[in-house]
Protein backbone atom coordinates (compact mmCIF):
# COMPACT_ATOMS: atom_id res chain seq x y z
CA UNK A 1 0.00 0.00 0.00
CA UNK A 2 1.50 3.57 -1.12
CA UNK A 3 1.56 6.22 1.05
CA UNK A 4 -0.96 8.12 -0.87
CA UNK A 5 -3.44 4.84 -0.92
CA UNK A 6 -3.14 5.24 3.18
CA UNK A 7 -4.12 8.55 3.00
CA UNK A 8 -6.91 8.00 0.89
CA UNK A 9 -8.16 5.36 3.08
CA UNK A 10 -7.94 8.31 6.19
CA UNK A 11 -9.75 10.83 3.14
CA UNK A 12 -12.24 8.47 2.37
CA UNK A 13 -13.39 7.77 6.17
CA UNK A 14 -13.61 11.33 6.91
CA UNK A 15 -10.35 10.36 9.49
CA UNK A 16 -8.16 13.51 8.30
CA UNK A 17 -9.59 16.44 10.10
CA UNK A 18 -8.73 20.29 9.99
CA UNK A 19 -9.09 22.82 13.01
CA UNK A 20 -6.70 23.67 16.33
CA UNK A 21 -6.22 20.07 17.85
CA UNK A 22 -4.86 19.31 21.35
CA UNK A 23 -2.60 16.38 20.83
CA UNK A 24 -2.32 13.32 23.22
CA UNK A 25 1.15 14.37 23.63
CA UNK A 26 0.22 17.98 24.97
CA UNK A 27 1.13 19.61 21.32
CA UNK A 28 -0.96 21.16 19.04
CA UNK A 29 -1.60 20.36 15.96
CA UNK A 30 -3.80 22.21 12.59
CA UNK A 31 -4.35 18.46 11.42
CA UNK A 32 -5.50 15.58 13.41
CA UNK A 33 -5.85 11.66 11.80
CA UNK A 34 -8.89 10.74 13.91
CA UNK A 35 -7.68 6.44 13.16
CA UNK A 36 -10.55 5.40 15.33
CA UNK A 37 -12.99 6.61 12.16
CA UNK A 38 -10.62 4.78 9.63
CA UNK A 39 -10.71 1.98 11.97
CA UNK A 40 -14.65 1.64 12.01
CA UNK A 41 -14.97 -0.27 9.27
CA UNK A 42 -13.35 -3.66 9.91
CA UNK A 43 -12.71 -4.46 5.89
CA UNK A 44 -10.60 -1.25 5.86
CA UNK A 45 -8.84 -1.76 9.24
CA UNK A 46 -7.79 -5.86 8.09
CA UNK A 47 -6.30 -4.05 4.73
CA UNK A 48 -4.32 -1.32 6.92
CA UNK A 49 -2.89 -4.42 9.55
CA UNK A 50 -1.93 -6.68 6.18
CA UNK A 51 0.08 -3.65 5.05
CA UNK A 52 1.32 -2.79 8.30
CA UNK A 53 2.51 -6.63 8.53
CA UNK A 54 4.16 -6.27 5.10
CA UNK A 55 6.06 -3.26 6.52
CA UNK A 56 7.65 -5.95 9.26
CA UNK A 57 11.51 -7.98 7.78
CA UNK A 58 9.96 -11.27 7.25
CA UNK A 59 12.51 -12.72 9.81
CA UNK A 60 11.14 -10.28 12.31
CA UNK A 61 7.14 -11.57 11.84
CA UNK A 62 8.45 -15.42 12.48
CA UNK A 63 10.01 -14.55 16.49
CA UNK A 64 6.89 -12.52 17.68
CA UNK A 65 4.96 -14.47 19.67
CA UNK A 66 2.27 -11.66 20.92
CA UNK A 67 1.15 -8.48 19.91
CA UNK A 68 0.23 -5.89 22.57
CA UNK A 69 -1.57 -2.52 21.90
CA UNK A 70 -1.93 0.33 24.26
CA UNK A 71 -5.45 1.19 24.64
CA UNK A 72 -7.61 2.87 23.75
CA UNK A 73 -5.84 4.23 20.27
CA UNK A 74 -3.82 0.69 19.62
CA UNK A 75 -6.34 -1.49 20.60
CA UNK A 76 -8.55 -2.03 17.22
CA UNK A 77 -5.23 -1.95 14.99
CA UNK A 78 -3.55 -4.47 17.52
CA UNK A 79 -6.57 -6.51 17.06
CA UNK A 80 -5.84 -6.61 13.69
CA UNK A 81 -2.48 -7.17 13.67
CA UNK A 82 -2.77 -9.96 15.69
CA UNK A 83 -5.15 -11.33 13.05
CA UNK A 84 -2.99 -10.65 10.75
CA UNK A 85 0.16 -12.08 12.07
CA UNK A 86 -1.57 -14.91 13.20
CA UNK A 87 -1.09 -14.21 16.94
CA UNK A 88 -2.84 -13.30 20.42
CA UNK A 89 -3.35 -9.63 20.57
CA UNK A 90 -3.74 -8.04 24.34
CA UNK A 91 -3.71 -4.41 25.20
CA UNK A 92 -2.58 -2.39 27.69
CA UNK A 93 -4.87 0.21 30.09
CA UNK A 94 -4.36 3.10 32.48
CA UNK A 95 -6.61 2.64 35.20
CA UNK A 96 -4.58 4.77 37.48
CA UNK A 97 -2.21 6.75 35.08
CA UNK A 98 0.24 3.95 34.34
CA UNK A 99 0.10 1.23 31.85
CA UNK A 100 -0.28 -2.15 32.83
CA UNK A 101 -2.12 -5.38 31.68
CA UNK A 102 -5.43 -6.29 33.14
CA UNK A 103 -8.45 -8.46 32.59
CA UNK A 104 -6.37 -11.82 32.88
CA UNK A 105 -3.93 -10.91 30.33
CA UNK A 106 -0.39 -12.41 31.44
CA UNK A 107 3.25 -12.55 29.37
CA UNK A 108 5.30 -16.16 30.06
CA UNK A 109 8.53 -14.88 30.87
CA UNK A 110 10.43 -13.60 27.48
CA UNK A 111 7.53 -13.09 25.46
CA UNK A 112 8.86 -11.69 22.26
CA UNK A 113 6.09 -9.00 21.59
CA UNK A 114 5.00 -6.43 19.06
CA UNK A 115 4.00 -2.87 20.11
CA UNK A 116 1.21 -1.66 18.09
CA UNK A 117 0.10 1.68 18.03
CA UNK A 118 -2.49 3.87 15.94
CA UNK A 119 -0.08 7.60 15.95
CA UNK A 120 3.22 8.23 16.97
CA UNK A 121 4.21 11.53 17.61
CA UNK A 122 6.50 11.85 20.43
CA UNK A 123 6.54 8.23 20.98
CA UNK A 124 5.84 9.18 24.69
CA UNK A 125 2.96 6.43 25.01
CA UNK A 126 5.09 3.94 22.92
CA UNK A 127 8.06 4.31 25.74
CA UNK A 128 5.48 4.12 28.60
CA UNK A 129 4.09 0.67 27.10
CA UNK A 130 6.87 -0.49 25.77
CA UNK A 131 8.72 -0.11 30.12
CA UNK A 132 5.24 -1.95 30.97
CA UNK A 133 5.87 -4.77 28.76
CA UNK A 134 9.46 -5.37 29.99
CA UNK A 135 7.95 -5.36 33.78
CA UNK A 136 5.26 -8.15 32.66
CA UNK A 137 8.52 -10.32 31.45
CA UNK A 138 8.29 -9.85 28.08
CA UNK A 139 10.50 -8.50 25.10
CA UNK A 140 9.19 -6.19 22.69
CA UNK A 141 11.16 -6.97 19.45
CA UNK A 142 9.83 -3.77 17.42
CA UNK A 143 6.78 -1.28 17.18
CA UNK A 144 4.22 -0.90 14.21
CA UNK A 145 2.36 1.89 13.90
CA UNK A 146 -0.23 3.09 11.34
CA UNK A 147 1.25 6.80 11.00
CA UNK A 148 4.39 8.24 12.48
CA UNK A 149 3.49 12.15 12.84
CA UNK A 150 7.01 12.37 14.53
CA UNK A 151 8.89 13.65 11.63
CA UNK A 152 11.16 10.55 11.79
CA UNK A 153 12.59 11.73 15.37
CA UNK A 154 10.63 9.76 18.00
CA UNK A 155 13.24 7.23 19.77
CA UNK A 156 11.46 4.00 20.97
CA UNK A 157 14.42 1.94 22.00
CA UNK A 158 13.09 -0.68 19.71
CA UNK A 159 12.68 -0.80 15.31
CA UNK A 160 10.19 1.47 14.25
CA UNK A 161 8.57 0.44 11.35
CA UNK A 162 5.38 3.22 11.17
CA UNK A 163 3.04 2.18 7.42
CA UNK A 164 2.96 5.72 6.41
CA UNK A 165 5.07 9.11 7.76
CA UNK A 166 2.69 12.27 8.15
CA UNK A 167 4.78 15.35 8.89
CA UNK A 168 1.99 17.63 9.82
CA UNK A 169 4.01 20.27 12.13
CA UNK A 170 2.80 20.30 15.75
CA UNK A 171 3.69 23.16 18.45
CA UNK A 172 4.15 23.26 21.96
CA UNK A 173 1.92 25.45 24.26
CA UNK A 174 4.03 28.41 23.64
CA UNK A 175 4.62 28.55 20.27
CA UNK A 176 1.45 27.94 18.94
CA UNK A 177 0.96 30.61 15.76
CA UNK A 178 -1.37 32.96 16.00
CA UNK A 179 -3.85 31.67 13.13
CA UNK A 180 -3.74 28.26 15.19
CA UNK A 181 -4.36 30.41 18.18
CA UNK A 182 -7.39 31.99 16.68
CA UNK A 183 -9.24 28.79 16.31
CA UNK A 184 -11.17 27.49 19.32
CA UNK A 185 -8.72 23.86 20.51
CA UNK A 186 -10.45 20.23 20.44
CA UNK A 187 -8.97 17.66 22.14
CA UNK A 188 -9.51 14.21 20.34
CA UNK A 189 -7.13 12.11 21.80
CA UNK A 190 -7.53 9.34 24.45
CA UNK A 191 -5.13 10.79 26.95
CA UNK A 192 -5.66 13.45 29.86
CA UNK A 193 -2.87 16.39 29.91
Amino acid sequence: MTDEEVLSEFRNSEALLEGHFKLSSGRHSGYYLQCARVLMNAERAGRLALALAQKLPRELRGQIDVVVSPAMGGLIIGHEMGRALGRDAMFLERPDGVFQLRRGFRLEPGARVLMVEDVVTTGLSSREAIEAVKAEGGDVLAEVALVDRSAGEADLGVPFYPLVAINFPTYAENEIPAELAAIPVTKPGSRSK
